[in-house]
């Protein structure tokens, strides 16, 4: 089956929340970034009226809901399509969860695993803590911003890193690969996207936020790739719902951008007649042929169950079996003297 391409960035903030933008101006970011779609998602606030096509993106509007009463924070939820304001119920993360798929919406996990700074109580770590929950369509494997901070040791770190942020952006927690393979292993069905998580970026070490950390800079970054069955026409409500399908299902990887471009990157797998690519599951009729194509060369790992089962060096892997399981893939490229992830896809589930 022929897939359409399209990237785009579905965690970033406006003056809403903890934003220094409005939504128009993270709309112009976005284009700037070469983005097709960008999702604001403000803390505890649903903006009616704002999203729509500004140039050539294409803004939509969630929400980042949380318990504002809860101390330490955690469970932050990227609520999408709930078209109404989920705050009320961010005090229970089963309900709300709940809530949002009664009412059309579907959910990710934002940023599970994260490590404070001790330079600033504003740095501190959100991460997830209510893993019983179930009915979440994924988790944000990568966060650019909570990277970022786990970056920030000391004043110096601080402040080179927010210099030269590429330094030290390397890829996913190695925890949240872990705890995604151990969702998967107990059979979960969990997407992964990746976010900007663009705020107002004052740090400790300046008074206001790092050129280097502007909007445009981290929508050039991390983002999220989606494939749909059909291309988007440019009216916002046939475009918004190809857009949220493919987050909902799973048709998604997430790909280091600044890196080098990852638009072309595709992961399939075969048996027989039957075909399946990320987010959909295939049904076995003998042998098993899984592809992995990359657009530059890169280190391919093709992963089964939580552990690496074949990997090469190039733009395509190919690796045959007879075992079913949960697949996904991954490259990494060399940069600034050390390897860096890449691409990160959602997985294949073969029966």
């Amino acid at each position: 089956m022929h897939y359409y391409e399209y990237v785009g960035n579905p965690h970033v903030h406006t003056t809403y929340s903890d934003g220094a933008l409005l939504h128009a101006e993270v709309a112009q970011a976005a284009g700037e970034a070469g983005l097709t779609f960008v999702i604001v998602t403000d803390h505890n606030v649903w903006v009616h009226g704002c999203e729509g096509y500004y140039g050539k993106v294409l803004l939509l509007v969630g929400e980042e809901v949380h318990d504002v009463r809860r101390s330490p924070q955690a469970n932050h939820l990227l609520v999408y399509n709930a078209e109404t304001e989920m705050a009320p119920l961010g005090s229970k993360t089963q309900p709300l969860i709940n809530a949002v798929t009664e009412k059309g919406g579907f959910t990710y996990l934002a940023h599970p695993v994260e490590y404070a700074s001790p330079l600033s109580r504003d740095l501190a770590a959100v991460p997830w803590t209510d893993w019983e929950v179930t009915g979440y369509a994924g988790i944000e494997l990568w966060n650019t911003m909570s990277e970022f901070k786990a970056l920030m040791n000391n004043r110096l770190s601080a402040m080179i890193y927010s210099k030269r942020p590429t330094l030290g952006i390397s890829g996913p927690f190695r925890a949240t690969l872990h705890i995604w393979d151990q969702l998967l292993l107990q059979g979960r069905r969990v997407g992964v996207i990746g976010g900007a998580d663009a705020d107002s970026g004052a740090f400790p070490m300046e008074p206001q936020r790092p050129d280097a950390l502007s909007y445009t800079f981290l929508l050039r970054g991390v983002n999220t790739h989606i494939i749909t069955p059909s291309p988007l026409n440019g009216v916002v409500e046939h475009d918004k719902v190809l857009i949220y399908e493919a987050m909902r299902t799973g048709h998604t990887w997430v790909g280091y951008d600044m890196l080098a471009p990852t638009a072309g990157f595709r992961f399939t797998a075969r048996s027989g007649a039957n075909q399946a690519t990320m987010g959909e599951e295939l049904m076995r009729t003998g042998a098993i042929t899984l592809e992995v194509q990359t657009p530059q060369r890169a280190d391919i790992r093709l992963v089964r169950n939580g552990a690496v089962v074949a990997r090469g060096s190039g733009q395509a892997l190919k690796f045959t079996t007879a075992d079913p399981g949960v697949y996904r893939a991954e490259a990494y490229r060399s940069f600034d003297w050390g390897q860096r992830g890449w691409i990160f896809s959602s997985p294949i589930y073969i029966m």
